[in-house]
């Protein structure tokens, strides 16, 4: 099996530019580059959910330290925001204050592990001040250019924006940029989630990474987007605010029902992603769930593609039929579904069946999808009943018991009529 790092294009979709005949050389080698990229970071994203799926014990004996890295770029986050000259007063204030915090708290976490001052006057002072630095109040946003490098540890890359900002002559900065913040302000306003952690983490993006690079992905390593320009089939990657919540939602995701990423979990952890991108798209088009169009990366096509999406919740395997890309793969119901070792056992391949049974849900409750199927998924992947290998089947009972908690008898029906429809229903 092939580890794999989530991007919201999916590799059999660029397999098939590398491989179709009506593709000219260019193409072809700009997919492969694609690829190639994609499998550098596979591996990442299956360790960091595996890890994740580890009771806790078993993740402190393991001494893994995921987000040691993140100590590093917020201050220098800050720094920016602190120093920078067109920043507006308030956040300057806020990012020092915020600074300062995490100097004295990484002050205070150097002399226990040097042993000095253990129990000592001082150390009590410092941590009875930490108690009285107000809690962080809100994410800072800020968008990096990675400069065409595709070497992860130059990112972020050279600062273009950050929080207080206005918008500058980078187009795709300021997409990204206003982009992830209406992502996160949907999950405070519909879920009451504070940024990515529920502890307002900040969020950081790289633009213009790579080589005409097609893709956009959560780089579960350096915690942070990261979008490509595109070439001659796909682009606008941060100009898609779906693109952005799906990947989003993987990080958020990590902090709520770690799914492993591969086979059905993995598929269901591509099926939350593709829900609360869905979601967010839908709210800031103001559509109810029966007028929305259910596409996923609609703008990412360009316009002499045969298509007009990446996916089609509505209605799996429509999203596009070109003779360079091949026909969208993806089967709507489990009548489709069989064992494969190809995208860690179809894990773009077969989100498709619970994206159809959100939306057939969805429509069936009526109004926005995020008043009640939306909260119906978000509870059950709070809920603590989401198995690391969760199964289609489970997460359908899951659900199923949610709805019913959350709404009565006749919303579970809903449900489970969806996931029925779907082919997703017990033997007995």
């Amino acid at each position: 099996m092939t580890p794999h790092i989530c991007s919201i294009v999916p590799p059999y979709l660029l397999r098939g530019i590398a491989e179709s005949d009506a593709c000219e050389q260019k193409h072809k080698e700009c997919a492969l580059r694609s690829l190639h990229q994609r499998n550098s970071y596979t591996t990442k994203r299956c360790n960091r959910f595996a890890h994740l799926a580890l009771p806790r014990a078993a993740r402190a004996a393991a001494g893994h330290q995921p987000q040691q890295h993140q100590s590093i770029v917020p201050e220098i986050l800050l720094k920016h925001i602190a120093e920078a000259e067109d920043v507006d007063e308030e956040t300057k204030a806020r990012a020092k204050r915020d600074s300062e915090r995490i100097h004295a708290a990484t002050q205070a976490y150097q002399k226990q592990l040097t042993g000095e001052g253990q129990a000592d006057a001082e150390e009590q002072s410092l941590e009875a001040d930490s108690k009285k630095k107000p809690k962080p109040d809100g994410f800072y946003r800020a968008v990096y250019d990675a400069q065409h490098t595709e070497d992860e540890t130059e990112l972020p890359g050279k600062v273009l924006r950050v929080e207080g900002q206005k918008p500058n002559a980078d187009q795709a900065a300021n997409e990204a940029f206003d982009n992830v913040g209406k992502v996160l302000d949907f999950y405070l306003q519909k879920f009451q989630w504070k940024s990515i952690d529920n502890k307002y983490m900040h969020v950081l993006s790289s633009v213009h990474f790579g080589q005409d690079y097609e893709n956009a992905f959560w780089d579960p390593e350096r915690m942070q987007m990261v979008f490509g320009d595109g070439h001659d089939f796909l682009y606008k990657f941060t100009a898609c605010i779906d693109v952005i919540g799906h990947e989003l939602t993987h990080a958020v995701t990590e902090h709520t029902s770690p799914l492993e990423y591969e086979g059905q979990p993995g598929a269901l952890n591509e099926h939350i992603s593709d829900v609360f991108g869905i979601m967010v798209k839908q709210l800031v088009e103001d559509e109810t769930a029966d007028k929305a169009d259910w596409l996923i990366g609609e703008g990412c096509l360009l316009p002499d593609v045969k298509g007009v999406a990446l996916r089609n919740m509505k209605e799996p395997g429509t999203a596009y039929d070109d003779p360079r890309f091949g026909k969208d793969p993806q089967p709507a119901t489990m009548a489709g579904y069989k064992r494969t070792s190809e995208d860690n056992g179809g894990v773009h391949l077969y989100s498709g069946i619970p994206n159809r049974a959100f939306y057939l849900a969805s429509v069936a409750f009526g109004g926005y999808s995020w008043e009640k199927a939306g909260q119906i998924w978000w509870k059950a992947m709070n809920s603590g009943r989401v198995p690391p290998r969760c199964t289609f089947v489970q997460f359908a009972d899951v659900t199923t018991e949610v709805a019913e908690e959350l709404f009565g008898d006749d919303a579970a029906k809903i449900v489970r009529d969806a996931w029925n429809e779907v082919g997703v229903k017990r033997k007995n």
